[in-house]
């Protein structure tokens, strides 16, 4: 699946090389910020079958980071973009409803990488200054790395900690400013919201708190991020 995904990332550099446009300024861009990922709401699956339950992951806030490379043709860009988001895993509810009865602090985080192709709409507002807007759509590769209850009264058993690895399509869109501050250079300011379609997170051990094994959980991941950054004309 890495492989696929470094494919994937050359494919959109080379359509940003290759757009129509014949005139296209090159840049590079970079943003940091904070992401805030919204709870994992996910229904359990046995044997490919749902059943009425529901786990909740609560996850606090984290770095988010992008950079990348794009095509500028005047009120319009085309860039390829690799993505971080990261967050700590605070909690996870378990059972049926929206409240759950059964739920614990955790350990652990989540992170995001993800290889995205956007689109950019730029819209003079004088002085300069643009207001953009964006869209994009790639894949996002999902990790959840040693997440395991944070009081070992809680385990579910002996040294369970969750790691998994998946892969799911994503898409994301934003607005934001943009201001020179030199020749060639560009501040911006811009807010995104992030998603993936649902995957699935597989526990495979044993949970001895209801004698299921290889539970399966399905859902998606959301995340909303304010970043600053800067883009810098090739």
């Amino acid at each position: 699946m890495k492989k696929a995904l470094s494919l994937v990332m050359v494919f959109l550099v080379a359509v940003a090389f290759s757009a129509t446009g014949y005139s296209a300024d090159k840049y590079i861009s970079g943003n940091i910020g904070i992401s805030w990922l919204n709870d994992y709401e996910s229904s359990e699956s046995r044997d490919g079958s749902f059943i009425p339950n529901t786990g909740l992951f609560e996850f606090g806030s984290g770095l988010t980071l992008a950079a990348a490379f794009g095509c500028d043709y005047g009120d319009y860009r085309a860039e390829a973009e690799i993505g971080y988001q990261s967050g700590d895993v605070d909690t996870f509810a378990f059972g049926t409803g929206e409240r759950d009865p059964f739920a614990m602090d955790m350990t652990g985080d989540v992170t995001i990488l993800s290889i995205m192709g956007n689109g950019y709409y730029d819209i003079a507002l004088g002085s300069d200054v643009e207001l953009f807007l964006m869209a994009g759509a790639g894949f996002a590769q999902v990790n959840f790395d040693d997440v395991a209850a944070a009081e070992e009264e809680q385990m579910m058993g002996p040294n369970l900690a969750l790691n998994v690895t998946e892969v799911a399509f994503a898409y994301q869109i934003g607005a934001g400013l943009a201001l020179p501050v030199s020749d060639g250079i560009m501040l911006e300011a811009k807010y995104r919201y992030f998603a993936t379609t649902d995957f699935t997170v597989s526990d495979d051990f044993d949970l001895p708190l209801n004698g299921i094994e290889d539970t399966e959980w399905v859902g998606n991941i959301e995340s909303h991020s304010a970043m600053l950054g800067m883009r810098v004309m090739l």
